[in-house]
């Protein structure tokens, strides 16, 4: 038997029972891929963190969806980063940490709050809002502008719709996303989902979110990091926001509140990266048993 110990974070929250959880493994490099993902079908999450060894940076992260790797994910690296905060390993300051997506530049603020440094976005394919209100039973008006591809190192469709109610009524379609990601022309097309955007927030927040997931995985995302980084590329670029700093709020209607400070560096043209933080609370810590 061997045993690694672990810490299960929630991320982008400051209360126990909020924003989305995350179990993150130490040691992980002598976990094989397939337990890595067997873990995250064990635990019910959509995603687990797994430490290992890095080269090229100060700490390396693996993270992995209930039947892939995922390049980034937003809500493993602020647990990850929460994780190694609560064990003494990192304090206020800079650091890096490599993920599959590459390396991440990390800052811990003095009250603790995370921050990431996601990279400048890959702006891709555009898509027809009616593809995308048929796959969630809305109409074509729900939407504004163009839904697009969009990647600070894993790819989202990013659509902003135009109300509440229009988020509300969102309902996913599993067979049209499937058949959605063979029309998308991305190396990360098999993993991609819309990510559902408003302008306003649920409490002090400027925009509030859904991402709405199939099975293997959870109905839905409580709070999706790495999204909201593609989500405020694509609202700076395309001028839906005036002030390049906002709060993003998401999580709130499954009664898991998140939020992130996030901020878009570089003009509306040539966006160089895109700041996401958030906090994190260690939940539970414990041992893995694997033969």
């Amino acid at each position: 038997m061997t045993r690694y110990s672990f810490d299960w974070v929630d991320a982008f929250t400051s209360i126990a029972f909020g924003g989305n959880p995350c179990v993150v493994v130490y040691d992980a490099d002598r976990i094989s891929i397939e337990d890595r993902m067997r873990l995250v079908r064990e635990t019910r999450l959509s995603e687990c963190a797994y430490i290992v060894p890095s080269e090229k940076a100060d700490f390396g992260a693996r993270y992995y969806l209930t039947h892939a790797e995922i390049p980034l994910a937003g809500h493993p690296t602020i647990a990850t980063v929460a994780s190694l905060i609560s064990r003494g390993l990192v304090g206020p300051g800079s650091f890096t940490l490599e993920v599959g997506a590459g390396v991440l530049p990390i800052h811990v603020s003095d009250d603790l709050t995370i921050t990431m440094t996601q990279r400048a976005p890959e702006f891709g394919q555009s898509v027809e809002p009616r593809a995308i209100a048929d796959m969630y039973g809305l109409n074509a008006s729900d939407i504004i502008g163009t839904p697009q591809i969009v990647s600070t190192g894993t790819a989202f469709c990013v659509t902003l719709l135009r109300d509440k109610d229009a988020l509300r009524r969102a309902e996913l379609d599993p067979a049209k996303l499937g058949a959605f990601r063979n029309t998308i022309d991305h190396e990360n097309a098999s993993i991609l989902e819309p990510f559902l955007v408003t302008l306003g927030g649920e409490e002090v927040g400027d925009t509030f979110s859904r991402l709405l997931l199939v099975p293997p995985m959870p109905p839905e995302d409580s709070f999706t990091g790495s999204a909201t980084g593609c989500m405020a590329a694509y609202l700076w670029h395309h001028g839906y926001i005036e002030n390049p700093r906002f709060v993003a709020e998401q999580g709130h209607w499954m009664g898991r509140p998140g939020a992130a400070r996030v901020n878009v560096l570089g003009p509306r043209d040539a966006i160089v990266g895109v700041e996401v933080g958030g906090s994190g609370v260690v939940l539970m810590q414990g041992e893995l048993v694997l033969d």
